[in-house]
């Protein structure tokens, strides 16, 4: 419309809030508004004459001949027609430099139009408050002891366990809780081959594995994770979370009336792929498989089912029943997917989890892993039958949509994974559980509530939200050590806890002093949960030291 020389003197910011007003403007264009006139005219007494319910006549079509300024211009294209064109050129605009009211008109019958006040809408009433109901929620977590505060700590790579705490001002730490369970995120090789990464490939990926995010690091770090859990492919995921998630929704769509049956005791990661995929599941008991059998006996034996479940428990360091599970589900028909989080770089000769020490590895079906704990990186992964893997990388949408991980994270995973499977790998793996015995028997001897596990993983029962924290808050700025408190949805309520997680360095001077302090914390603030009959054995039987445990490994 601003084309027309005539309405090219309106202002652009009266056309954009008020557009209902250009009808009125272009009836007083002495071309145009000549047809509207006649139009309307002709509408009024179409209606008087027409019978009830009958449609008048459409108006006669408006002729671009008729306008003296585009009538001139119709031997040109259409493009020309549409151009802007100077004002000066229609015959009608040639008092641009006067108001529109006047332009084209009588001067004398000219009245400017009255001005149309603005009046600001009123905000609608009752509208939904967000922030009102965040905060609700937020007060509830509050309430139960559940709202979490984030730490900041800085390690000290090299110095590590060693860290700096920074919540309240920096203090010097030893951190007791971390999940880089052998210390690999600082490891010389581990470090040297991400610098390199950098200089070579920058620090970004650059897109997602099918648009220009697909390496040959990719591919290569694939290969060396299927190759260690003996099978046929793996997948790269930027985190376990999104591995576990991704792989059980996708088979979940893929496969037509699959049964999940998960452990009650599975990850939050698991149980969210399970849930929104909207296939049937069956929760059992964690770790029971007598209520696994009976289950499966009540599905029939050619229907598809998935039994998933975890080797290491993350929270009550318990390790599950592998080879019966397995071989439970290969009986009855169905798939296992082994969440071995908890377990890769820890346990079997190369270090490839549980499934390898218990030499498991042909009966597990799909194995998940992360990168991110005993490997000291970041991101996830599956591996299993090279064509469920490339169902898998062709439908899952948490694969397909994001951005691949970057070749620091590649470079630095390969590094780490070749340590994991050599010598030195094993004796980490050494020194690690000799340090896990001592600290668990340093604080059974004192008396402290130590949750019986066989794994790496060391819970102390606390039952309390607060009491929990007070002790960790305790530990931290009275003695210098990290220790998280465990709460609600993390573990149930009621089964707050303290988690520890020696690593190889931890010395044996930093575990007895450490168990010290935690049974000073629990006689200060929990003495309720101290138990006697650990104090009454450690008059008796003094732990053995480090090196007699690592001699003894």
């Amino acid at each position: 419309m601003l084309s027309c020389p005539f309405l090219s003197h309106l202002p652009s910011g009266l056309i954009q809030s008020r557009p209902w007003s250009l009808l009125r403007f272009a009836q007083r264009c002495p071309v145009i508004g000549k047809h509207i006139q006649r139009a309307m005219t002709a509408g009024v007494e179409e209606s008087t004459q027409s019978q009830r319910h009958q449609q008048p006549p459409p108006p006669p079509p408006m002729s671009e001949k008729k306008c003296p300024f585009l009538s001139g211009r119709l031997a040109a294209s259409d493009a020309a027609v549409c151009g802007l064109s100077p004002p000066s050129e229609c015959p009608y605009s040639r008092m641009a430099g006067r108001p529109l009211t006047v332009c084209c008109m009588d001067e004398q019958q000219a009245a400017p139009m009255p001005a149309e006040p603005l009046v600001p809408q009123a905000e609608p009433p009752n509208l939904y408050n967000y922030k009102a109901r965040c905060e609700a929620q937020l007060q509830r977590k509050r309430d139960d002891h559940s709202y979490r505060v984030f730490r900041k700590v800085n390690r000290r790579g090299p110095s590590f366990p060693l860290a700096e705490e920074h919540t309240g001002g920096r203090k010097d730490i030893t951190v007791w809780c971390s999940n880089d369970y052998l210390g690999m995120s600082w490891h010389p090789v581990v470090q040297e081959a991400v610098i390199e990464a950098a200089r070579q490939h920058g620090v970004g990926s650059g897109g997602t594995r099918n648009i220009s995010g697909n390496t040959i690091h990719h591919e290569a770090l694939e290969a060396e994770l299927a190759d260690w859990h003996g099978k046929e492919a793996a997948l790269l995921f930027t985190s376990c979370y999104v591995a576990n998630e991704a792989t059980l929704y996708t088979l979940g769509q893929l496969v037509p009336g699959l049964v999940f049956l998960s452990d009650a005791g599975n990850h939050a990661s698991m149980i969210h792929g399970i849930r929104t995929s909207n296939c049937r599941k069956i929760i059992f008991p964690h770790n029971n498989v007598a209520r696994l059998r009976q289950e499966l006996l009540k599905l029939p034996l050619d229907s598809p089912k998935l039994v998933a479940f975890e080797t290491v428990h993350s929270m009550t360091g318990d390790i599950s029943p592998l080879a019966e599970l397995c071989s439970l589900t290969r009986q009855f028909g169905g798939l296992s997917y082994v969440d071995e989080v908890h377990a890769v770089g820890m346990y079997g000769a190369a270090g490839a989890g549980v499934g390898e020490r218990d030499g498991c590895l042909a009966g597990m079906d799909l194995i998940s892993g992360t990168l991110g704990k005993a490997i000291g990186n970041i991101g996830g992964y599956v591996a299993g039958d090279a064509t469920v893997i490339d169902a898998v990388r062709s439908y899952a949408s948490g694969f397909i949509f994001t951005t691949s991980l970057p070749p620091t994270v590649l470079a630095g995973a390969r590094a780490s994974l070749a340590v994991l499977r050599s010598v030195e790998g094993a004796e980490l793996r050494q020194r690690h559980q000799a340090a896990v015995q001592l600290l668990r028997e340093a604080l059974l001897s004192r008396g402290l509530p130590v949750i019986p596990a066989p794994s790496h993983i060391i819970p102390l029962h606390v039952g309390d939200p607060r009491v929990a924290q007070a002790i960790s808050e305790h530990m931290m700025h009275r003695c210098g050590a990290y220790i998280q408190a465990i709460n609600y949805p993390t573990v149930a309520r009621g089964d707050e806890r303290l988690r520890l997680a020696p690593t190889p360095h931890h010395t044996e001077p930093m575990i007895v002093r450490l168990a010290d302090q935690l049974a000073d914390a629990f006689r200060l603030i929990g003495p309720h949960l101290l138990r006697s009959d650990g104090l009454e054995s450690a008059a008796a039987d003094p732990p053995p030291s480090l090196q007699q445990l690592v001699v003894a490994a």
